[in-house]
C-alpha cells in the first residue's frame, strides 16, 4: 500500500471531515489496535460515475431483484458487519474509534449506508461519507452472491441522480475495476477533490 501515513493521537468527527476534504483518511492496523493512522495515497483509486459499468450477469441478477434495498436503515450493522472477519476477509481495520466517528457522521447527515436484505437478515451493503459532491466509499461487505455488487450499483445511481461528481474507492482493486474504477495520480486527484468538496451538499 503506497501513501504516507501519520499517527493521530484523538480524532473528531469534524476532524475527520476537514482530512477527506483534502485526501486522507483513517485507517486502523486491525479491528483490535486501538490507534487510528492518516493515509494519503499517491495513487487514488475513484470511479468515474459516467463510466461505472456492470456485467450482463449482474444486470440479469438487478433485474431479479434478490434482495431488498434499502438506504441508511441499518448504518451501524452495516458498519459491524464490515468489520466482521469472513473467509475471504480474516482481518479487518475497522476498529471501535472507526464505528464511533462514523456513527456520529452518519447521525449528522454526513455519513451513509446502502444495505441489502434477504428477509429480515442483512446480508451485504457498504457505507461511506458524504462531503459536498464527493462520496468517500469506506467498505463493502457481502454475505450472499452478488449483495455488495447489487449495493454499488444502487449507490452509483443515487449519486448520478443527485449530482455528485467524485466517487472515491481509495484504491483499486481487481474487484473494483470491473465496475470502471482506474487509478490516478494524488495531484490530478487533488484536483478532483477540490472542486468536488467545493460544492454544495448533496442529498442523498
Amino acid at each position: 500500500m503506497k501513501g504516507s501515513r501519520s499517527r493521530q493521537p484523538e480524532v473528531t468527527p469534524d476532524l475527520l471531515l476537514r482530512a477527506y476534504s483534502i485526501g486522507l483518511f483513517p485507517m486502523a492496523d486491525s479491528a483490535d489496535d486501538p490507534e487510528l493512522y492518516w493515509v494519503e495515497p499517491e495513487i487514488r483509486g475513484i470511479i468515474p460515475l459516467d463510466r461505472f459499468r456492470i456485467s450482463q450477469s449482474l444486470a440479469k441478477a438487478i433485474r431479479r431483484a434478490p434482495f431488498r434495498i434499502t438506504v441508511d436503515t441499518a448504518f451501524d450493522a452495516i458498519v459491524s458487519l464490515c468489520a466482521e472477519p469472513a473467509p475471504d476477509r480474516p482481518s479487518t481495520w475497522i476498529n471501535d474509534q472507526i464505528k464511533s466517528l462514523y456513527g456520529t457522521l452518519h447521525r449528522r447527515g454526513q455519513a451513509h449506508s446502502v444495505e441489502a436484505w434477504e428477509g429480515e437478515e442483512l446480508v451485504g451493503g457498504l457505507y461511506g461519507v458524504s462531503l459536498g459532491a464527493a462520496f468517500f466509499g469506506e467498505s463493502m461487505v457481502s454475505r450472499r452472491t452478488n449483495a455488495s455488487k447489487i449495493c454499488l450499483a444502487h449507490l452509483v445511481e443515487r449519486l448520478k441522480a443527485q449530482d455528485y461528481e467524485l466517487l472515491d474507492t481509495q484504491f483499486t482493486t481487481d474487484h473494483l475495476k470491473t465496475f470502471g474504477a482506474i487509478d490516478v495520480p494524488k495531484a490530478r486527484y487533488q484536483r478532483l477533490l477540490e472542486l468536488a468538496v467545493s460544492k454544495p451538499d448533496r442529498g442523498f
